[in-house]
């Protein structure tokens, strides 16, 4: 039978504020069945008091329900001081330290134990290194371990500076000893797409908080799980984590090569982070994006927003997912097109086979990341959407085309090579075209007024 074990302090009510502590991931060397005690400020740092032994609950988790809020220090061992938890390389960590608020929840990591040393190579290649176990965090008074994958090319191209992408959920891009549920594979897809030519990038993973992920990654509270510390997550990438990285490493550290990317509500953390600022962040990839959680407050607030035409947003999700996530993109792509991101800047793309999990996003990632540091408009692409507005691109159903001037204008369609898709034709102020039975891929909408030169501009068919 199992069960979670749940330990008193004293007496108190049976409504009492609680946190669990829960160990997702355990050293790969670890002693079987070997019981593990939690020691902190809040116990005296007994290494070996029996109320704190964590006890297993179904999936074969280890976890403890403690009565205590605020802020704490801990660290894990399996019964002594000299079995105490260490870092990756199996060497002395700081305390834990967390501030934890009413029923939170903190999922726990254990690198190593010092006894026992490394747990194995895992499956991250060298160009990934742990930058910072406790890196602090002060906007939110707390600290959070960071990895940094650099390009294979880094220490062979002393000169050469790169772009950078910033990514939520860090202990599940680089590795399955500390992913919870199958790593992305980032590194190894880096490597690949630099061996295919890409000028690489550097990838910065920012591990999640566990219990405080919810609240990280959300803008406002969620009337049933809480949250609303996301301006504050966003505030420290900005104004504490990127300016480190680009001290410390050749960056580019110009908003069009700086790009911030994640899923579920890591996907809605980094369109938020883009949305708000643009100038640092001129690329967004939301992966199957939990905006449901915001649903009530997003609309209006980006409405409030005025956003340039070059910032980038890449969309994608599983039709396997939950109902309405493909709704709720649209709803978002629709919004910040009309505050003034050009059409072809956004890619909404819904996968059939799609579901909510590492191994969806481990194959997405290469799509997004291309496409966002792919060519975007031209100059004369970007003078010409001014005069004309083609929407929803991309679409995969419709297109419309409109004039801003409200004059008669001409329009044809061709392929990227020239070969033609759609005649000429003429519309007094705006057109349809029904786009459902193309195939996927870039097309060429000519446009201009009635007798003028018509002038391309690019439409995306996902």
């Amino acid at each position: 039978m199992f069960r979670i074990l749940i330990f008193w302090i004293g007496f108190l009510p049976a409504l009492q504020a609680q946190v669990t502590f829960r160990i997702v991931s355990l050293p790969a060397n670890s002693p079987p069945g070997a019981p593990i005690y939690l020691a902190g400020n809040f116990n005296d740092w007994n290494p070996a008091n029996p109320d704190f032994m964590l006890s297993t609950i179904i999936n074969g988790d280890s976890s403890i329900t403690l009565p205590v809020q605020g802020a704490i220090q801990c660290k894990f061992t399996r019964g002594s001081w000299a079995t105490v938890e260490g870092n990756a390389s199996g060497n002395v960590i700081p305390n834990r330290q967390y501030t934890v608020q009413p029923f939170d929840t903190l999922l726990i990591s254990i690198l190593s134990w010092e006894d026992l040393g490394p747990a194995g190579p895992g499956t991250a290649l060298p160009s990934v290194t742990l930058m910072d176990a406790d890196f602090f965090m002060p906007q939110l008074n707390r600290s959070r371990r960071i990895w940094v994958r650099l390009p294979e090319n880094y220490a062979s191209s002393p000169d050469t500076r790169y772009r950078v992408v910033y990514m939520q959920d860090g202990q599940s891009l680089f590795d399955d000893l500390h992913a919870y549920n199958g790593e992305w594979g980032i590194d190894e897809s880096m490597r690949d797409l630099e061996l295919a030519g890409d000028p690489g990038a550097i990838i910065v993973g920012i591990d999640n908080g566990g219990g405080l992920r919810d609240a990280e990654y959300s803008l406002w509270a969620n009337s049933t799980y809480g949250g609303g510390d996301g301006d504050e997550y966003i505030d420290f990438i900005r104004n504490t984590l990127k300016p480190y990285i680009d001290l410390n490493y050749r960056t580019k550290p110009e908003a069009e090569h700086t790009a911030i990317m994640g899923s579920s509500l890591g996907g809605l953390i980094s369109f938020c982070a883009a949305a708000k600022y643009p100038e640092t962040f001129g690329k967004a990839g939301a992966l199957s994006p939990s905006f449901w959680f915001n649903i009530n407050e997003l609309p209006a607030w980006l409405q409030t927003l005025s956003l340039p035409e070059w910032l980038r947003i890449y969309f994608v999700a599983g039709t396997l997912e939950w109902n309405g996530i493909m709704t709720d993109i649209y709803q978002m792509r629709d919004i910040i097109d009309e505050q003034g991101v050009t059409g072809f800047n956004l890619w909404v793309e819904g996968k059939v086979d799609g579901s909510h999990g590492e191994w969806f996003w481990r194959r997405e990632f290469p799509d997004a990341y291309k496409w966002l540091f792919s060519s975007a408009l031209s100059t004369n692409e970007i003078q010409l959407t001014e005069s004309y507005r083609i929407y929803p691109n991309p679409s995969n159903a419709v297109l419309n085309l409109f004039s801003s001037s409200k004059e008669k204008f001409d329009y044809r369609v061709s392929s990227i090579d020239g070969h033609e898709i759609l005649p000429l034709n003429s519309a007094s102020t705006s057109a349809t075209i029904n786009v459902g039975s193309w195939a996927a891929g870039i097309y060429l909408v000519w446009v201009g007024k009635s007798g003028d030169a018509l002038r391309p501009i690019r439409f995306v068919r996902p």
